[in-house]
C-alpha cells in the first residue's frame, strides 16, 4: 500500500502563478488537490492547506513555526535570498517572524496600542481622510471621465491612516506605496527587491530613532516606550514591526474595499439591498472577507516534526502556507454554496481571513474600521457607481500572496 503522504509528494504539484492571471482557477485547482495540496512556489515546493478546519488546528499547533531555521531547504542552502518570496519568509525579527514567549513580548505593545478606544478615537480622522479622497476621485472623475478608484481613493486611504497611526511624515506615504508595490511584484528584479528592503530599513531605523530621540503620541513611541516591566523591545525588533505592519496594514485593506466594490457591482440586487439599508456594512464587509480574501497565500510556517493532517503528513522540516482564499470557499465550513457571494449568509460569518492563533493579525479590527467607513461613504457620494470596463477586464497584479489588481477604473454617475 503506498502511504498516503508519500502519492501526494510524487503527485504533480499545482503551480502558483507569478502573474496571476486566472486566480479562480488556481483557486479551484489548490482546492481540488486535496486537504494538504503541493504546491510549488517559483520553484519552491511547499504544503498548502486547504480546509478550514484543518487551518483552524494548524495555526495554534506549536509543531508549526515562523523560524527558518526548521525549514529543511532552508538549513542546506537549496533555498537562499536569491529566491524572490524570502522577503515574505526572512523578514527581519518581528511578532510576524518569532514563536512562543517571544512572539507574545512582540506583540503585546502592538495589541496594547489597537484597542478598541485606540481604534475609536481614530474614527475622526479615517473619515476626515475618506471625504478628503472622495472629493479628489469625484474632481477626476467630472464631465463622465473614467477615473481610478484604487489609485485615488482605495490605496492612498490606509496608507494615510497606518502613517497616521505609526507617527509616519505623510510625505513619505507615497514613497512607501511605491517601495511595497515593487516588493511585493514578482517583475522586480530580485537585486532591486533586496534593495528596496534595504533602504525601507534605513527609513524605519530613522524614524525609530527620531521617535526614541522625542516620542509622539503614536504607535512607534508606545513599541519603544512601553515596557510593562518586562524586557524592551530592541531597536531591530521595533523597525521589524514597522516594517510588516505597514505593509500587512495598507494592503489588506486595499483589497477588501476594492474587492466589496467589485463583488457589489457584479450582484446589483444585494447593493440595492445594502443601499436600502436592508443588509448592513458589516455583512458586506464579511462576506468579502471570505469570499475574495485580500489575502491570497500566507507564507510561510515550517513543521518541527512530522504534523499529521487527516490522510496526510506534513514531513519534518517541510514549508506549509495557508492558502485563505481557499479557506474562504471551503464547502465543509461555508455550505455547498460556498463559491458564491452571498451577503445575506446567517450570522455570524465564521472565516479565518485574518488568521486564527496567536499570530492572528493584530490590524484586522483596524481594516474593519477603515472599510466600515469607507465604502458606505464611497456609494453614498456616488450610488450610480458603476465599472468603466467589463468586470472580466479586471486584471490582477503579478502579486503571489495578495488579490491585488492593477487598477479599478469606474464611472461615477451611470
Amino acid at each position: 500500500m503506498t502511504c498516503p503522504h508519500a502519492a501526494a509528494r510524487d503527485a504533480a504539484p499545482v503551480v502558483v502563478d507569478p502573474m496571476v492571471q486566472d486566480l479562480d482557477g488556481e483557486t479551484d485547482r489548490i482546492r481540488a488537490a486535496g486537504p494538504l495540496a503541493r504546491i510549488d512556489l517559483l520553484g519552491v515546493p511547499a504544503w498548502a492547506v486547504t480546509r478550514h478546519a484543518d487551518a483552524r488546528r494548524l495555526l495554534v499547533d506549536p509543531r508549526l513555526v515562523k523560524d527558518m531555521a526548521a525549514w529543511d531547504l532552508w538549513t542546506s542552502g537549496a533555498v537562499t535570498h536569491a529566491w524572490p518570496l524570502i522577503g515574505m519568509v526572512d523578514a527581519g525579527r518581528s511578532m510576524f517572524t518569532v514563536d512562543g514567549e517571544e512572539h507574545r513580548r512582540l506583540r503585546a505593545k502592538t495589541s496594547q496600542a489597537l484597542t478598541p478606544r485606540r481604534l475609536e478615537a481614530l474614527r475622526p480622522d479615517i473619515e476626515k481622510f475618506t471625504a478628503e479622497l472622495l472629493d479628489a476621485l469625484e474632481e477626476g472623475g467630472r464631465d463622465g471621465a473614467v477615473v481610478d478608484l484604487k489609485a485615488v481613493f482605495a490605496q492612498p486611504l490606509p496608507m494615510r491612516v497606518v502613517g497616521m497611526l505609526m507617527g509616519v511624515d505623510p510625505q513619505a506615504n507615497a514613497m512607501l506605496t511605491r517601495h511595497y508595490k515593487k516588493f511585493f511584484s514578482m517583475l522586480t528584479p530580485q537585486e532591486e527587491r533586496l534593495a528596496l528592503l534595504a533602504e525601507l530599513d534605513v527609513f524605519y531605523t530613522e524614524l525609530v530613532r527620531a521617535k526614541t530621540a522625542l516620542p509622539t503620541d503614536d504607535l512607534t513611541s508606545a513599541l519603544i516606550l512601553a515596557e510593562d516591566g518586562g524586557e524592551p523591545l530592541t531597536e531591530e525588533e521595533v523597525v521589524g514591526n514597522l516594517k510588516a505592519m505597514v505593509a500587512a496594514g495598507h494592503e489588506t485593506t486595499i483589497g477588501l474595499v476594492l474587492n466589496a466594490v467589485r463583488a457589489l457591482l457584479a450582484h446589483p440586487e444585494q447593493l440595492r439591498m445594502v443601499l436600502a439599508g436592508e443588509v448592513p456594512w458589516e455583512a458586506v464587509i464579511e462576506e468579502t472577507l471570505r469570499w475574495d480574501t485580500p489575502t491570497t497565500h500566507l507564507l510561510m510556517r515550517f513543521a518541527t516534526e512530522d504534523i499529521e493532517i487527516g490522510d496526510a503528513v506534513i514531513p519534518k522540516g517541510e514549508g506549509v502556507v495557508i492558502s485563505y482564499r481557499a479557506i474562504g470557499r471551503d464547502p465543509e465550513q461555508h455550505g455547498p454554496d460556498a463559491d458564491a457571494f452571498d451577503i445575506t449568509r446567517p450570522a455570524p460569518h465564521r472565516h479565518m481571513t485574518f488568521g486564527h492563533g496567536p499570530h492572528i493579525c493584530p490590524g484586522a479590527a483596524l481594516s474593519r474600521v477603515e472599510a466600515g467607513i469607507a465604502l458606505p461613504a464611497l456609494f453614498a457620494r456616488f450610488p450610480r457607481l458603476r465599472l468603466a470596463v467589463p468586470d472580466e477586464e479586471l486584471r490582477n497584479l503579478p502579486v503571489m500572496t495578495q488579490n491585488d489588481l492593477e487598477s479599478f477604473p469606474v464611472l461615477l454617475d451611470a
